[in-house]
């Protein structure tokens, strides 16, 4: 029953927004580790991302992705340059190359999401972003903190497309077998071997250097 204060809040949340986004939906593959967003239905853009190196979990402290139907209750950034760093959502006036050494903060634009289901009603109280960030080079493999990381150009352009409200839904399986009408399977050709999906989350993660 924790949740129930999530849900309260959210129209409060959505409050004082002229107009929400019933348009877009981001559908997430943790297996392909990637996103496709669509348009009232239609495809418009895919993307490669990354989930959680500690798998998939709602749970506080887990650092863990959380699975299912999501929004976007909040996008923090615009007009930033790609790369600028964030500490607690505010830019502390740093701006970082593409894998600048040592460094791995949020950077560029956060999308803050809010869990629509019960099992993750509290995806909004444990900062669960999509955000971009410096180390490009890991795209593509399971290696957050439990948000969906982009590349700033990408996590721009999503930035840019949807608005406040859209759909979010993050699932376990491959695009093309949870949207086989939107989604060719691969077939025959020779395609890149997907991203190993994470294990369930079992055990105490060190702590998050994000700077939520």
């Amino acid at each position: 029953m924790r949740i129930r204060p999530v849900f309260f809040f959210f129209p409060l949340l959505f409050a004082g927004c002229a107009q929400l986004d019933q348009r877009h939906t981001m559908h997430i593959s943790v297996a392909d580790q990637k996103m496709l967003v669509t348009d009232q239905g239609q495809p418009v853009a895919t993307f490669p991302i990354s989930t959680s190196k500690f798998g998939l979990s709602s749970q506080p402290g887990s650092y863990g992705t959380p699975l299912g139907k999501h929004r976007v209750l909040k996008k923090i950034g615009h007009g930033l340059p790609p790369g600028a760093v964030f500490k607690s959502r505010r830019f502390t006036g740093e701006v970082l190359p593409v894998d600048a050494p040592g460094r791995d903060p949020i950077v560029t634009r956060i999308l803050w999401l809010g869990g629509k289901e019960r099992g993750n009603g509290n995806s909004f109280g444990r900062f669960i972003y999509i955000h971009g960030t410096p180390e490009e080079r890991n795209i593509g493999r399971p290696v957050s903190y439990g948000c969906i990381r982009m590349r700033s150009s990408d996590v721009i352009a999503l930035f840019d497309r949807v608005g406040v409200g859209a759909r979010v839904d993050i699932f376990r399986e491959p695009l093309a077998e949870r949207l086989p009408k939107l989604v060719p399977s691969p077939g025959s050709a020779a395609t890149a071997a997907p991203a190993p999906q994470p294990e369930e989350f079992a055990g105490a993660p060190p702590d998050s250097p994000r700077g939520i």
